[in-house]
Parts: structure tokens; sequence; C-alpha cells
């Protein structure tokens, strides 16, 4: 009998690709770039799986073409670039790769939130301009991280493992949620809950790390930012689209807020203009996941799905990250 098919979007790792090779036939892009609907729709005519990127979106047109498809795998923990009611009902599994990189996510809104802070990257670029010609006293000041309020929008894992680094700052850590932790959480992560106004007039530096949903889009807007300090900074770790990114470059403009710091960004990659004219703010690929360690745990977790998917590993039959399991129950 013929393997099933793979379709992977993304090259990446070849050793862990390589585990695929025995129970599929691998067909892997070579180049890492955006798909058209028409394109998605080619390559996925006749596969069986998929592993796909978050540029990739997987909607009801596309697995209309996909009559063979059985599971796609997200590299990547938010999967807004999945209609998971629409994989549902067509009876295809879907997975992504949480936790693997909270850590790693959490390191990298420190470096954020303190270059901000500090004004790193703006400091940088005058020295790389030539324009050093010597130190002033009152010159490139910025905010202090420690013993400042670190306010953090969606607690989960992320916010939690970000929670737990102000320790060595003694910062003071509040936080705000759909929902409140239990208590013994909120003893380990050193953080107090408070309502969203609370959270937004005492923040000296706010995270954001919540999810994306159509509810969630523009969570910080123009009214938002008027409630925060003028001294605060903002860093956006989580999904373009929670932070109305017009209304952002107007509060850094005119100093509603001191400086921000995005790795995301609203219809990335492509960047609001009137961001990338302002120095008060940070600006970062998308990259916060991106540590060789962690970007190799979330593929070889992208993988784990497919192979317990389709009978294989350790988690056979049972995806360890599966979104949907009711669609492949339905589909026994």
């Amino acid at each position: 009998m013929s393997k099933p098919k793979i379709w992977v979007s993304r090259p990446f790792f070849p050793d862990i690709v390589d585990r695929l090779r025995e129970h599929f036939e691998v067909r892997a892009e070579a180049e890492d770039r955006p798909f058209s609907g028409a394109e998605l729709a080619e390559r996925l005519a006749d596969a069986d799986a998929a592993i796909v990127g978050l540029v990739d979106r997987i909607d009801a047109d596309v697995l209309k073409t996909a009559p063979k498809l059985r599971f796609v795998a997200n590299l990547g923990v938010g999967y807004n670039n999945l209609d998971l009611d629409a994989l549902t009902a067509a009876k295809v599994g879907a997975s992504n790769t949480p936790d693997v990189l909270n850590e790693t996510v959490a390191d990298y809104a420190w470096a954020l939130m303190l270059a901000a802070a500090r004004r790193v990257s703006e400091a940088e670029r005058w020295l790389r301009d030539g324009q050093w010609k010597g130190s002033r006293f009152e010159g490139w000041l910025g905010a202090d991280i420690h013993g400042k309020a670190i306010a953090i929008l969606g607690m989960g894992r992320i916010g939690q493992a970000i929670a737990r680094r102000a320790s060595g700052f003694r910062s003071k850590v509040i936080y705000h949620n759909r929902s409140r932790l239990d208590a013994a959480i909120e003893r380990e992560c050193g953080a107090s809950y408070v309502d969203k106004a609370t959270l937004l007039a005492e923040a000296d530096h706010l995270i954001l790390v919540l999810p994306f949903t159509p509810a969630n889009r523009h969570t910080i807007g123009e009214a938002e930012l008027k409630a925060m300090k003028p001294t605060a900074t903002l860093t956006n770790i989580a999904r373009g689209g929670i932070v109305d990114d017009a209304a952002l470059a107007r509060a850094l403009a005119d100093g509603t807020i001191a400086s921000a710091a995005l790795d995301v960004f609203e219809g990335e990659p492509q960047v609001h203009p009137d961001l990338l004219k302002l120095g008060n703010i940070v600006l970062s690929p998308h990259i916060a996941s991106a540590s060789r360690d962690t970007r190799r745990d979330m593929a070889s977790l992208a993988v784990d799905n497919v192979l317990a998917a389709f009978g294989h590993g350790p988690h056979a039959g049972r995806p360890p990250t599966i979104l949907n399991p009711g669609a492949l129950a339905d589909a026994s």
C-alpha cells in the first residue's frame, strides 16, 4: 500500500522532518513564503496531512479541494489562521504547539519591555548615526523596571512565566484575565488580580499576552491608552490586532504613553507606516519564540501530533495537543 501524503508548508529542521518519512510520503517546501488560497488548495488537493505556518489560512474554501485531508498541525500556539469549525465539520483534526515555547516567549517579553523602557533601540540608532559626541547627565533618561508595577493582560501560562521573572526585579505584578487564577498560582507568580481599569491606571509597564479573538480585537485602543500613565510602556507579544496600531502610533507621537515594543502587528508582515516613523518604539518581526531549542521543540511537537493522528509513535491515536478531538472521533 502507498503511504499517505503530507505537505509541509515551511522548511524546518531536516532531521525532525525525517521522522515522518517512515510513515508518509513527504512533500516539504524549500522556501519559506506565504501561499495564496489557490496555491494552498493545489498543494492540499491530494494530501492526507499537513504541517502549516501561521500565515497559511486553512478555511472552508481550501478544504473543499482537499477531500483526503485528515489532519493539520499548526506551527504555533495561536491558530486564528485555522477555521476550526470548518475543519471539524470536514472531520479534519488540528493541533497547535502550546507550552513548549512559554519560557522562551516570556524571556523575549522581558527583553522587549526592557528595551522599550530604557530606550535601547533608539539610543543604538543614535549612536550608529554618529551622533554620540559625549555623555550628558540627563541624556537618554528612561524608565526603571525594578520596583515598578508590571501589569499583565492575559494570565495564561506565558503570562505566568512573565510574572515569575518579576521577582528578581522586586517588581509589583498585577494582572487581569477573563477569570481569576487560583490563589496558589497567584502566590507562585507573586501576582495580584485587578480589574482592567485598575490595570491600565496602575501599570508602569503593560504586557499583552491574550489570545486573538474577534472580541479581543483592539482591546487596547485610544481610550485604553489614554487611561495609562504618560510614563508607561506597552509591550505586545500576543497577536496583531489586539492593539489598534494606528491609535498606538498617535499615542506615542503625542506623549500619551512613553514608549512601546511590538513583536506582532495588525496585518503583518505589513507594519503601520506611522509606527515606522517613531523613535520611541521597538519593532520586532514576530520572533518571540525564535530560539533554536524552542523552534525545534515546536517542530517536534507538530510531528508528534501528525504521527499520533495516523496511529504512530508513543501518542498513537491521541495527538497530544489536538484542538478538536471530536473531529478524529467522528472520522473513526
